[in-house]
């Protein structure tokens, strides 16, 4: 299979592996070269992928989506990163996306700010 990891920015992962474990909100799922065609989401956790020479490499990845169809499996997230250790990757998932998860929590609670103070200005120009 080959497998492509794409952000927003970048394509993080560009290789042929063996195999692939990700998380989905249902849970853990691993796809094999002749696994069905397969869409899911992913939520924010870790990419295990076994590359033709059997070594494993492990993602850190955020909110995304898993696409397999054939042979090629493209997965887009928000943010991604390889690390050397899986529990060095795990302190990743959990500070990083967190921290991004709490700024666009504040975003949204300025815009809607924004926004009923745009309504309410308007509300007075009416009357």
């Amino acid at each position: 299979m080959h497998l492509k990891v794409l952000l927003p920015s970048r394509i993080l992962v560009d290789t042929e592996v063996a195999g692939i474990t990700a998380e989905s909100p249902r849970g853990e799922f691993c796809l094999l070269p002749r696994h069905i065609d397969w869409v899911a989401p992913l939520v924010p956790g870790i990419l295990t992928y076994i590359q033709a020479d059997q070594q494993e490499t492990h993602l850190a990845v955020d909110h995304g989506i898993l696409v397999k169809c054939k042979d090629r499996v493209l997965v887009s997230v928000r943010n991604g990163s390889i690390g050397p250790e899986l529990g060095t990757l795990r302190q990743t998932v959990d500070r990083e996306f967190a921290v991004l998860d709490e700024k666009e929590r504040k975003a949204r609670q300025a815009v809607a700010k924004l926004e009923s103070g745009f309504i309410r200005q308007f509300l007075r120009i009416e009357t």
